[in-house]
């Protein structure tokens, strides 16, 4: 039995100046483990979707990401959006 490594990735989207969210790191391992840290210590909110994460690790950093991925990141940012709205109403 193997066991796969952890993968992350991040991404960053600004509304006002991007047209395209934008991969800031990707990671396996130890590099995944120190992504998901920053995010935490960040606030940042974390979803797991290993498919999704090893689409992403296949572009470069600060590559925006394929129209083909629009959908499923846009799923993505709509979590962060509603863990957000419940961290601030609390």
């Amino acid at each position: 039995m193997t066991m796969k490594r952890k993968m992350a990735a991040a991404l960053r989207y600004d509304q006002d100046k991007d047209f395209a969210p934008t991969v800031t790191a990707t990671g396996k391992g130890l590099v995944a483990d120190e992504i998901i840290k920053k995010a935490k210590e960040s606030e940042v909110p974390i979803l797991e979707d290993a498919s999704l994460v090893g689409l992403l690790a296949e572009l470069n950093i600060n590559e925006k990401i394929p129209e083909e991925l629009y959908q499923a990141v846009a799923e993505v940012f709509a979590f962060v959006y509603q863990a957000d709205k419940q961290m601030s109403d609390k």
